[in-house]
């Protein structure tokens, strides 16, 4: 296998579909592939037409579009009706959906139940946080058909448990849990596993030790994929993290537009005759 790092890097074919096996593909040979969250028809056509291979509908939508302060908050119902929302907007890329919180901690009976129904709202995976805590759950919903993808590291569901957005995995016996938790992931059943907040040597640790795709967030450019929140990237939330690289400075084009529009509506020059009609 050549690394994603070092060696030549082939093409992979492009189906008409992105499956969870494209994702094993892209691992083998090498290929890194991206993801991007998205939450609505418009993101998830343009991520579409930029080729973008995976949609996360994450819960981090909480706190992007609802206003609240925590992933925590979100729930069940939101992740459904975005769900939904990408799903139908788009045909190619592989769509998949944060189980929220409160969702599947409580064993297998209800992570599969709610699991059932995020893929009748769209998601052709689920992705839920833990390690061997939820290896029940993992394999639950995979004995049922649904694909899962692990999400280890910093999680944010836990951001109380952990005192904040730390980097996880830093000292040895840390290392050791990661590893063994990332390990219990992929013997559970899942397809693939983010890593968020991880130091890149030990993400990339794990990258080698796994036969499943890693799909990174902070953690280093060896993982096989990489994710980011799309409002981040786009520089529409304002959030700076070490991790996050602004490809483009969407908020303040919008803010522009935005102020041209109220002095033009001020100025009565808007909406001009060609916008009026006889």
């Amino acid at each position: 296998m050549t690394s994603p790092s070092t060696g030549s890097r082939e093409q992979l074919p492009a189906p008409a579909k992105i499956r969870l096996r494209h994702l094993q593909l892209a691992k083998q040979k090498g290929t890194p592939f991206s993801m991007l969250t998205s939450y609505d028809q418009f993101s998830a056509r343009l991520f579409e037409q930029a080729g973008i291979e995976v949609l996360l509908v994450g819960d981090s939508v909480g706190s992007t579009v609802l206003g609240h302060d925590s992933t925590t908050a979100t729930t069940h119902q939101d992740m459904l009706t975005f769900t939904g929302a990408v799903a139908r907007s788009v045909t190619r890329p592989l769509v998949v959906a944060d189980m929220a919180f409160g969702t599947y901690e409580t064993g297998p009976t209800d992570a599969l139940r709610h699991g059932v129904e995020l893929i009748r709202a769209g998601a052709e995976a689920v992705k839920l946080e833990g390690g061997r805590t939820v290896a029940a759950q993992i394999r639950a919903l995979v004995d049922a058909g649904i694909p899962v993808v692990g999400h280890l590291g910093f999680t944010p569901q836990s951001v109380n448990a952990l005192s904040g957005h730390r980097v996880q995995g830093r000292d040895d016996d840390g290392a050791e849990r990661l590893l063994a938790d990332a390990l219990a992931v992929q013997e559970a059943g899942a397809s693939a596993l983010v890593l968020e907040l991880v130091p890149a040597a030990l993400a990339a640790r794990i990258t080698e030790q796994l036969q499943i795709p890693t799909i990174g967030i902070g953690a280093g450019a060896q993982c096989d994929g990489q994710v980011l929140v799309w409002q981040d990237m786009a520089g529409l939330s304002g959030f700076q993290g070490k991790f996050v690289k602004v490809f483009a400075d969407v908020g303040t084009q919008l803010r522009e537009a935005a102020e041209q529009y109220r002095a033009e509506v001020a100025e009565r020059t808007y909406p001009a005759a060609e916008h009026s009609f006889e």
